[in-house]
């Protein structure tokens, strides 16, 4: 590990590689690291750690990336290049499965990799692609658990310029028009003492038609924790994008995110959301959750006939007493709102299978049952929300 001048560009190189794995890693946690490496003996590599970790972690599913990416970096900066460093790291036992965040950091050490030359062009040969598909449509059909870095940050732009336009519906309020419905015998009155007392124009009202409240209530729990950060990104140009959204998420316990989504800037909403939400990646308890939500929020957000998303996989692992909160506290909310539905990751499996207690409670309650795991699956509700619902 170096010091002296060395050590800043270290830790500029160490910031840069979490934030090619995928960790909000920016200016303010890198001065924050440096203020923090002041203040403990950088020669003792626990102290060392323990620094980086409290100001470049901020949630805990990013944890076992940093640990990974930590023990590559300070062991020698060019260990993204030799196999010896990761054989050192399993301790000579057969490596595990790697999962998303394994997959992704080792992208990100072997990112600046010189480029191999190109080979030699083969003789030209006439390829029938008429069956072959193009890699936007690739990435759109592709499940979110199965990407990696790269394909994420991809899908991340992709839904960002997803809009969501619901149906408008006619309101009591009115509003002037010159060719309204409705005549408006008071602005009448008020114009004609301007021509004398004398009635020249009949002055009329168009009543007002705009799109329904959203409320979108995720669940953020060990099973949906993959999908929730990607749909934070969908969740994060809704609220941007129209007035009248109140997002929620909830494992253990509920948190109103509505005011963090305002932010333009999607890394400062989300680094807000983290500091706010204790309980990501942890247990469910989707019953009392939405007990909670029909208590202290359905009123003030459920008005004018709104629209509710519940994104989550149904998986409650209660008894008796859970199942059945789960129930009555589904179905206040579907007599609370104009359509409930239900997003659900598990429907991406064709043979799906309501076996889940959990679902078999929820499933008659909701008005859509509907896919939530790649972007063709958002576009689809999309559509859905933007046309009217059968009768």
């Amino acid at each position: 590990m170096a010091d002296g001048p060395h050590l800043a560009e270290n830790l500029l190189g160490f910031g840069r590689l979490l934030r090619r794995a995928g960790l909000p890693v920016g200016p303010a946690e890198l001065l924050a690291s440096a203020e923090a490496l002041r203040q403990v003996e950088i020669g003792d590599r626990q102290q060392l750690r323990a620094a980086l970790r409290a100001t470049m972690v901020h949630r805990h599913d990013h944890a076992e990336i940093f640990d990974h990416a930590f023990l590559l970096w300070w062991r020698d900066p060019e260990a993204g290049r030799h196999a010896s460093a990761m054989d050192a790291l399993s301790g000579g036992k057969p490596p595990p499965k790697p999962g998303p965040g394994a997959r992704r950091l080792a992208e990100a050490l072997t990112a600046n990799r010189p480029a191999a030359p190109p080979p030699a062009p083969p003789e030209q040969q006439e390829v029938d692609a008429t069956l072959t598909v193009s890699a936007t449509e690739a990435l759109r059909q592709m499940d979110f658990d199965a990407m990696d870095a790269a394909q994420i940050a991809a899908a991340k732009t992709e839904i960002r310029k997803l809009s969501l336009p619901l149906d408008e519906r006619p309101t009591r309020r009115f509003r002037p028009h010159p060719s309204g419905s409705r005549a408006d015998l008071r602005a009448t009155l008020k114009h004609s003492l301007r021509q004398g007392g004398e009635i020249l124009e009949l002055r009329r009202l168009q009543r007002v038609v705009r799109p329904p409240p959203l409320v979108v209530l995720c669940d953020i729990s060990g099973s949906m924790g993959r999908y929730a950060q990607v749909l934070m990104h969908f969740l994060h140009a809704v609220t941007n994008d129209r007035d009248r959204v109140s997002c929620f998420l909830f494992g253990t316990r509920l948190t109103n995110i509505t005011r963090q989504l305002r932010h333009r800037d999607p890394e400062a909403a989300f680094q807000m959301v983290s500091h706010i939400v204790p309980d990501w990646s942890g247990g469910t308890r989707i019953g009392e959750a939405l007990a909670l939500f029909n208590k202290h929020w359905a009123r003030r957000v459920l008005g004018q006939g709104a629209v509710v998303l519940l994104i989550t996989d149904g998986l409650e692992r209660g008894g008796a007493d859970e199942l059945a909160l789960l129930g009555s506290a589904t179905e206040r909310l579907r007599h609370s709102c104009r359509r409930l539905i239900w997003l659900n990751p598990l429907l991406r499996f064709a043979g799906f299978q309501p076996r889940s207690q959990g679902i078999r409670v929820m499933l008659p309650l909701v008005h859509e049952h509907r896919p939530v795991h790649n972007i063709d699956s958002l576009r689809a509700l999309v559509q859905t929300l933007s046309a009217r619902p059968r009768t």
